[in-house]
């Protein structure tokens, strides 16, 4: 009787890690879509702003057309793109793109006291600050995630019910250009 009791609590126990071990996947990959998700809005808000920053530095530098033309193809390059890698790839790009924007407006003076200009720079700024803050989020949360499915036991129950790794949000290799800050002030 007493094996019985041994047996029944080992399986009990067993099936409430289980679960546990279930539950504790199906958050962190809740969380993992909620950081990706909140780095989509903040990029978003990003994209939103460029068309108006454009819109404004064509008002007086108009013969700065490529550099414009440039800044337009990487935001939709980098809306259109879906996977992390894909995502961050096309982000970098952008970010050089806007850094070669800040860089020309340099040249006009009246472009950098116009305060619709000082306004977007500022609400630029604020969006890197929190899209970085947003990766960094989602980097931990996915840190986590892979970290437990190659983690015995619970590898065994995120194999089972075919949890996958998620990847990283990072800049690649031969950025060098994107791991630079943008700079947004004058």
């Amino acid at each position: 009787m007493n094996i019985t009791y041994i047996i029944v609590a080992v399986v009990a126990a067993f099936i409430v890690w289980a679960v546990a071990a279930y539950n504790r996947f199906v958050t962190l990959t809740n969380r993992v879509k909620e950081g990706w998700s909140d780095i989509e809005v903040q990029m978003k808000r990003r994209y939103d702003l460029i068309p108006n920053l454009v819109e404004t530095v064509k008002g007086y530098a108009a013969h700065e057309a490529g550099t414009l033309q440039k800044v337009t193809e990487m935001r939709t390059r980098a809306m259109s793109a879906t996977a992390p890698k894909d995502k961050a790839d096309a982000e970098n790009m952008l970010t050089g793109a806007l850094k070669s924007l800040f860089a020309v407006s340099e040249n006009y003076p009246d472009l950098k006291a116009n305060t619709n200009f000082v306004e977007l720079q500022r609400e630029l700024s604020d969006t890197e600050n929190k899209i970085q803050a947003a990766r960094r989020f989602y980097n931990g949360v996915v840190m986590e995630l892979n970290t437990k499915l190659a983690s015995f036991p619970s590898n065994l129950i995120g194999g089972m019910f075919g949890f996958k790794e998620s990847e990283f949000f990072q800049l690649g290799e031969s950025d060098q250009a994107a791991r630079d800050a943008v700079k947004v002030t004058f």
